[in-house]
């Protein structure tokens, strides 16, 4: 039979799958019952009920005490609101300001485009898995209301959880998600017009506990409508990549989403040419789509092309079922231009601003 200090010891170290802090931090861990015949009991304590990552955070409690060679009983509860409260208010106090805020370490990027069907949601997913790769934290928000497809494509097929009226987003492949697709059935519409529009994306950026990550990517809504607006107001340090593809047509379309960008003060850090070309069963790069708008469209702006992402059936096929490219094709030219793409985008740092009354003397 364990020491009962030693027992709890190895399951307070153990982290929650959910809320990424050790469950000895979160209050998670209760009472550890002695018997002496049979294996102990310890109670854990969940912050909701049917927390959705119960399965998995069960298994990694036995993982823990079998690497020991220990055993135990495990019960669950739920916490009552107190505890709750207590849980949330020690996340609260150990983050930042909020997302936009002035004092965030966040770097809130927006991937933008003048039009649909450019592949904003694609690049948006692989970019973020690339910086995650490069050891950043990341978080999405899918804010194309209408168009919501980025927990498809990261397989994130777990709602948000509510603890203590702070929003927890699920996280797939290591990136936190949000998105309209959670609270939307699936034979349902979005029929908003711009209030609803802005109280959606300012409960994103506001009521989404978002633990401080390195970057927060926002897939826009293509044109210049309501939600960028908004968004333009919520976020007005953001910076700014503009999606096109090759062709002239789709380059001068995405240019207007660049000056509105620089109409309400946010940074243009650079253009993603995607779908670029395919590459045939002969080793031949096929340009379908023309060639050349990517960076005719970085020249107009006077800013780098930042990559040009290659046609990839492996790509489209993964993203049907949650596997970005990195899983579902991993050491292939599409993984690699995202990679070329995300230390490109991490070193692009943002520009000092300055402030007319402000002098050094």
């Amino acid at each position: 039979m364990a020491d009962k200090a030693n027992l709890q010891e190895v399951l307070a170290n153990v982290v929650d799958p959910l809320l990424d802090r050790p469950l000895g931090d979160l209050g998670m861990i209760g009472d550890v019952d002695r018997r002496l015949i049979g294996t102990d009991r310890v109670t854990l304590r969940l912050p909701v009920p049917n927390y959705p990552v119960t399965a998995e955070l069960e298994s990694r409690l036995i993982t823990a005490l079998e690497s020991k060679g220990l055993s135990a009983d495990l019960e669950f509860e739920v916490m009552d609101d107190a505890q709750r409260s207590e849980l949330m208010g020690g996340l609260r106090a150990g983050s930042t300001a909020g997302i936009g805020e002035t004092g965030s370490r966040t770097r809130t990027v927006a991937i933008s485009s003048g039009k649909g069907g450019v592949g904003k949601s694609s690049v948006t997913s692989n970019l973020a898995l690339a910086l995650t790769e490069l050891g950043h934290t990341v978080g999405v928000i899918d804010a194309d209301i209408w168009g919501f497809s980025l927990p498809r494509m990261f397989g994130a097929n777990r709602p948000p959880v509510v603890i203590d009226e702070s929003i927890i987003p699920p996280v797939a492949h290591g990136v936190k998600v949000m998105s309209m697709d959670f609270f939307v059935g699936e034979d349902k519409a979005v029929v908003w017009r711009g209030p609803m529009l802005h109280k959606a994306i300012e409960q994103f950026l506001k009521d989404v506990f978002w633990d401080d990550p390195d970057f927060i990517l926002v897939d826009m809504p293509p044109g210049t409508g309501d939600v960028s607006i908004s968004l333009s107001q919520f976020l007005p340090r953001a910076q700014v990549v503009v999606v096109t593809t090759p062709q002239p047509t789709a380059q001068r379309v995405a240019r207007r989403a660049a000056l509105m960008a620089r109409e309400v003060d946010q940074e243009v850090i650079g253009v993603v040419e995607n779908m670029s070309w395919f590459t045939g069963d002969d080793g031949k790069r096929y340009e379908i789509f023309g060639a050349g708008g990517g960076q005719s469209l970085a020249d107009d702006l006077g800013v780098d092309l930042l990559a040009r992402i290659p046609l990839l059936p492996a790509m489209r096929q993964g993203a049907d079922v949650g596997e970005p490219v990195s899983i579902a094709a991993p050491g292939s030219e599409a993984e690699r231009s995202f990679g070329q793409l995300a230390e490109a985008v991490v070193a692009k740092r943002p520009r000092i601003r300055t402030h007319p009354d402000l002098v050094i003397r």
